[in-house]
């Protein structure tokens, strides 16, 4: 059984399923600080309206990959969930590409202070227990690499994630930047670590056209997340589509999941801002656009069929014998 908002599901029931979204991305210290400057009935709403159509497109299943540093806040996301019919995974880890939370760097294994890694503690916690005390149990592990590389913070959020992941056998979710290659260093640390790399998916693969650092991921094992459709400033949404169809047709479309990375409301991207510059970033698109442009190139409905529902199951479903979630 898989764990969501709302209950567990069986993994026949995912159905097609976005592999790396959001439904809020937030300051976690500018909701503590400034409440007045959001409304949590109004975002409720939207976020009830922008799942909704994310539903109707023909998507049963999202994995929010909301994580502490990206404004986590489980009991706004459960009011949400309370209202839609989408599934919705939830995620455990923390976004930082550079320094981590001083509590991380002071305590634990050859740090100043030694002793146990609290952080690993609350990851594992997360996954068997619950979140904060909510009874909502993270299905998904994540960590990010990005243009400064593994900096010491950065890998200490990597060895809590990789240790809850041996703990638990819940799937690591990485955020990664191709033009660095760093899919490829984040395979590395976590192959040394014993973790099994089809246990993996490397976020943001899309947002290269680059096949040969591709295969060379996907020849590893690990899945591939091409998971921006509609983000234009990191690659224009022609070049992801004919990256997909090529890596469909070299056979890597067992390795590959679709998403976007949007939101239903970011602190970081006013709407105004968002419609003018990415007015297909947004969940719905996959179905809407993204799928049926795919088939017109040539992509077949298995492979679709393949990377919009079994590549999930492989997965996600995986977690249930050694994490504690299954009955």
């Amino acid at each position: 059984m898989i764990p969501t908002l709302t209950g567990q599901l069986k993994a026949g029931d995912l159905g097609a399923t976005l592999m790396h979204e959001h439904i809020f991305v937030l300051n976690a210290e500018l909701v503590v600080n400034y409440p007045n400057r959001l409304d949590s009935d109004q975002l409720i709403e939207r976020a009830v309206s922008y799942l909704q159509e994310v539903k109707d497109s023909g998507i049963d299943t999202i994995v929010d990959l909301t994580v502490m540093g990206t404004g986590r806040n489980i009991p706004l996301v459960q009011r949400v969930a309370e209202r839609t019919d989408i599934n919705i995974i939830v995620a455990t880890g923390w976004y930082t590409y550079h320094d981590a939370p001083n509590f991380i760097m002071l305590n634990g294994p050859g740090r100043l202070l030694g002793g146990e890694d609290i952080f690993a503690q609350m990851l594992i916690d997360d996954i068997r227990e619950g979140i904060g005390g909510t009874g909502i149990k993270a299905g998904a592990l994540k960590f990010a690499t990005d243009h400064y590389g593994m900096t010491d913070g950065v890998r200490y959020i990597m060895q809590g994630v990789v240790d809850a992941h041996l703990e638990t056998g819940t799937p690591i979710f990485t955020h990664s930047d191709p033009s660095q290659e760093n899919g490829l260093d984040q395979q590395d640390y976590l192959e040394q670590r014993g973790v099994d790399l089809t246990r993996v998916v490397i976020g943001h693969s899309g947002d290269t056209a680059d096949i040969n650092y591709l295969r060379k991921i996907a020849d590893r094992g690990s899945m591939l997340g091409m998971d921006r459709f509609g983000l234009e400033s990191k690659l224009p949404y022609e070049q992801r589509i004919e990256t997909v169809v090529e890596m469909c047709r070299l056979g890597y479309a067992p390795q590959m999941v679709l998403a976007t990375d949007s939101s239903a409301y970011s602190m970081n991207f006013p709407d105004a801002a968002r419609e003018a510059r990415l007015p297909k970033w947004n969940a719905k698109e996959i179905m809407n656009s993204v799928v049926p442009d795919l088939k017109a190139c040539g992509v077949s409905d298995d492979d679709i069929h393949t990377m919009m529902k079994d590549n999930a199951v492989k997965i996600l479903d995986a977690v249930s014998a050694r994490s504690g979630n299954h009955d």
